[in-house]
């Protein structure tokens, strides 16, 4: 594999994805149960990280999904099927030591939101249970998701190479480089209290004295790029116009739009999209809260792609994600989701910490 030039493109390779995803993320180790899930398109790469997990001795589980095969659940399931989990699926996953879901872009469906709101609550225990051991996630690059980017298949492919580092000599070091940077940002963020995020059509203020801030370096989110943590519950106050296009079961989401009264959701609406929006609101009470502030960091990432892994990445963004909260950050918002949702900065935005500018057109102020 060769380095792009101004004349040429990486080729994406999911043997040297594999590896990564296998040595680092995952650290497959010898007797480990790892389950490998994805999308039959992802067939090369499943097949690339099997061999891996297989040659450093530990046990693959390979569950593969048809493309829509929640959108038939959604319909066609009763509601005992769609409410709840069997027994045996919660206890599958409880017999992991780990795993990897690999996603794989597909076109949206109108589908129905209501149900795969069902859905997604039915599953919250199989996802936490899924949290407690280590996980993993990462995208291969699908012919939909280089369309949704606005590529051609050879460029998404080049794309993903170069967000997760592999077109470099050492990947691995690159993401230990990303590891320090973002480490000496977070020695900022733990002073602070009152955070503002201010763009046109947001004025949000957040609170996050004494909550703890994760550095994430590629291991649970391949590629990554962000430092995030739990704002405190009943702090949300003002309102966060979504800039970016977000994803939500197969669906589009643009121009959403939430005012926060005392950190709960008071009024949403979208320019598309919101009764996808409506449907993951009425989830459960949790889920009109925050789980999530996060800050991306990758100046590698620059254009959307519609794909939530890479865009809450972009360099100059911050994300909220409603919902669930993870609680190494001391966040204690329950909720059965977890949905992320992008603000740019660069053009006319700004964050400050306790009355000060920290970050103005998306570059930090040093």
């Amino acid at each position: 594999m060769q380095t792009s030039d101004a004349g040429s493109l990486l080729q994406y390779d999911p043997e040297r994805h594999a590896a990564l995803l296998a040595d680092y993320c995952l650290t497959a180790a010898p007797g480990e149960r790892l389950l490998v899930a994805g999308g039959t398109e992802a067939v090369p790469l499943v097949r690339e990280v099997t061999r891996a997990v297989l040659r450093r001795g530990a046990r693959p589980v390979v569950r593969l999904d048809y493309p829509g095969q929640d959108d038939d659940l959604a319909a066609f399931a009763p509601d005992d099927v769609l409410d709840d989990i069997h027994p045996a699926d919660l206890a599958d996953v409880e017999a992991l030591d780990g795993s990897l879901r690999i996603l794989t872009p597909e076109p949206g469906s109108d589908g129905n939101a209501a149900g795969l709101a069902r859905l997604i609550a039915a599953r919250a225990p199989i996802a936490a249970a899924r949290a407690r051991k280590k996980w993993s996630l990462t995208l291969y690059p699908t012919a939909h998701a280089a369309s949704q980017a606005g590529m051609t298949g050879e460029e998404f492919g080049a794309f993903v190479m170069r967000a997760m580092f592999l077109d470099r000599p050492d990947p691995v070091a690159a993401w230990g480089e990303v590891r320090e940077r973002q480490a000496r940002l977070i020695e900022r963020l733990t002073r602070a209290d009152r955070v503002r995020i201010e763009a046109p059509g947001t004025d949000l203020t957040l609170r996050v004295e004494s909550r703890t801030w994760a550095n994430s370096d590629g291991k649970r989110n391949m590629p990554s790029g962000e430092v995030f943590t739990g704002p405190i519950e009943d702090s949300a106050e003002g309102v966060v116009t979504f800039t970016i296009p977000a994803g939500y079961g197969g669906r589009m989401v643009r121009g959403a739009r939430l005012v926060f009264r005392a950190g709960e959701v008071v009024e949403a609406s979208a320019e598309e999209g919101e009764d996808v929006l409506r449907a993951a609101l009425a989830t459960d009470p949790g889920a009109r809260r925050l789980g999530e502030l996060g800050i991306g960091t990758n100046d590698g990432i620059q254009t959307p792609t519609g794909n939530i892994l890479f865009d809450e990445k972009i360099g100059g963004t911050v994300h909220l994600a409603l919902g669930r909260a993870y609680p190494e950050t001391g966040g204690t918002n329950k909720s059965a989701i977890h949905w992320d949702l992008i603000t740019d900065l660069r053009t006319g935005g700004r964050l400050s910490l306790d009355g000060e500018a920290v970050q103005e057109g998306g570059r930090f102020v040093e």
